[in-house]
């Protein structure tokens, strides 16, 4: 049971549902999900494993609100990390792999709403990274992403109707190259893209996080 409140959990943390900082009331929990108040305490500290919520004693849990630094770090991890993750995968990817990434590029076509959007994007991605062969790599990579999720979603919700579609023609744009990078089984070229990928969505969420909490960016 434990497991499965994780997860709803995790799914509304990532969703943006559950905003950061937001205090979980553990009770009303409990009761939503008709169970008592172990399993979701258990599921706390399985998400606040993931670091996804954190917990403390006498003002319990709360989703986490990484700082400007943090999300910055998380970037800087996922650049580092995420190319190892592609090369791995894309030694065992096959034809039909291909065929499967591209039919979810073509699907990214009517993704038009920022959960869309991020819900494509972690198809997109994590179908790259679907062959991979090392768990500890893959569980490092979902682990950081996580971080920053949230404040992606937000820095889409953020954007005015003209730069949100700049932003979703960008993410198309790139996870097209991508795709075709790793159909031709160029390696170098498919990293490449990866970490201009990466960079990019970086700039514009940290400069969103920045224009939304100045205060907070010139402490970092």
């Amino acid at each position: 049971m434990s497991e499965r409140v994780a997860a709803i959990l995790a799914r509304r943390i990532l969703s943006g549902e559950l905003a950061p900082g937001l205090r979980i009331k553990q009770d009303e929990l409990a009761a939503e999900l008709n169970t008592s108040r172990i399993p979701v305490r258990d599921a706390l500290r399985i998400l606040e494993s993931r670091g996804l919520v954190t917990m403390r004693a006498n003002t319990g849990a709360r989703v986490v609100a990484p700082a400007r630094s943090d999300i910055a770090a998380a970037f800087d991890i996922r650049e580092r990390l995420e190319p190892l993750l592609l090369a791995d995968s894309m030694a065992n990817f096959g034809a039909e792999d291909v065929e499967a990434l591209r039919a979810v590029v073509r699907a990214g076509e009517t993704a038009t709403t920022p959960e869309d959007m991020i819900e494509h994007g972690r198809e997109f991605h994590w179908m790259t990274y679907s062959r991979h062969t090392s768990t500890l790599l893959a569980t490092m990579v979902e682990r950081v992403w996580d971080v920053g999720q949230a404040f992606v979603l937000g820095t889409w919700k953020a954007m005015d109707a003209a730069a949100a579609e700049h932003a979703r023609q960008d993410h198309l744009r790139e996870h097209h190259v991508l795709c075709e990078a790793i159909a031709r089984r160029e390696l170098e070229t498919a990293q490449a893209a990866l970490v201009l990928h990466l960079r990019r969505v970086r700039a514009v969420v940290l400069g969103q996080v920045e224009a939304m909490h100045p205060a907070q960016a010139a402490r970092v």
